[in-house]
């Protein structure tokens, strides 16, 4: 039986729909407040038969720091997808950040070598990765450099990474993948807020360049990576790299909307998270935009595919495909609730 952590998410949602597709039995652990609503609403995105497949989905209620419930859930558990975080860029979250993706990690991959688990798959991310040298594209080979520019999240991810590099050494069969920037439909307040932004009339831009991959590829990749057996290796995911004007100017696209044109200089964020550390300090409110956010927006990503497309034969979902699904059915959702006609 397979074991999954972050089922609810964005990524986890994707990842327990193709192994329910391909008619595999999963364990997902979730927290209590959790709502599988989302699950269920990914899963009819992708099949006329939502609730048949979902029947291959036991939910475990746990949290990842409650040892005794996650031994609990990882009993006759072979294989674990862990993909469970917490993801903020607000510095009132990176306590329990750096608490729950770093000692939650420890503990999962420390019991998984206990109980003799047989596969073990991290999502890690880019943010663990150092920069390509001389304008190349980061590869698995670039490795991560202290700087007081790494976002807490980021050290979260690295901190994480390195207890499953530790149980690798110890005899854990794992295997890491790197994503870049999800896209995936569902999720439109939070991992998939950008589509709603541009619907929302978004008119500015950075010069900004990222990685984008569609949330349905890394769930295959990580699939045929535990399948084949590819272990003690890392994988950076990244269908491709465009600017944030591309990427707004494609969302705009299908959506029927004005491409944002508005480009605002790399200062302009720097300027704004400061005002908006002086309002939140006086109002008691949570920061609309943070350092982190801001020193984010305006620089200039480039990844590399090389090594997963050798590894599996891999292929990508282009960027404008994955957008283009993605807004397609934000629009049916608008059209459901009489939003859009």
């Amino acid at each position: 039986m397979i074991l999954v952590t972050g089922g609810t998410g964005l990524l986890g949602s994707h990842v327990l729909f193709e192994l329910a597709r391909q008619g595999r039995k999963v364990r997902a652990v979730k927290r209590t407040t959790s709502d599988t609503a989302m699950v269920r609403k990914v899963f009819s995105y992708y099949s006329e038969v939502p609730d048949e497949l979902l029947k291959n989905i036991e939910w475990f209620d746990a949290d990842l720091l409650d040892f005794g419930a996650i031994s609990d859930a990882l009993e006759g558990i072979n294989e674990v997808y862990h993909i469970g975080a917490v993801v903020s860029f607000y510095p009132s979250d990176h306590k329990a950040m750096l608490k729950v993706n770093i000692e939650g990690t420890a503990s999962l991959v420390n019991q998984c070598l206990d109980k003799g688990v047989e596969k073990f798959c991290y999502v890690s991310s880019v943010a663990t990765l150092g920069r390509g040298l001389n304008g190349n594209p980061t590869s698995e080979e670039d490795y991560w450099v202290t700087t007081r520019k790494n976002t807490i999240y980021s050290v979260s991810k690295y901190g994480a990474e390195r207890e499953v590099w530790r149980a690798m050494e110890e005899g854990l069969h794992a295997v890491i993948v790197n994503p870049a920037f999800i896209l995936g439909p569902g999720f439109w307040n939070d991992n998939s807020g950008l589509f709603r932004l541009v619907w929302e009339g978004l008119k500015y831009y950075t010069d900004g360049i990222n990685g984008y991959v569609d949330a349905r590829d890394i769930a295959r990749a990580m699939i045929q990576l535990m399948d084949r057996n590819i272990f003690n290796e890392r994988f950076l995911l990244s269908a491709g790299n465009i600017s944030y004007e591309q990427l707004f100017g494609m969302m705009a696209k299908c959506l029927g909307k004005p491409a944002p044109a508005v480009k605002i200089p790399g200062i302009v964020p720097e300027m704004m998270w400061r005002f908006e550390a002086l309002r939140t300090f006086f109002t008691r409110s949570t920061p609309i935009l943070t350092r982190e956010m801001a020193y984010t927006m305006g620089q200039k990503y480039l990844y590399t595919h090389d090594k997963i497309k050798k590894a599996l034969d891999f292929e990508f979902t282009p960027l404008d495909q994955s957008i283009r699904e993605i807004c397609e059915i934000y629009l049916k959702e608008l059209s459901s609730t009489g939003a859009v006609k």
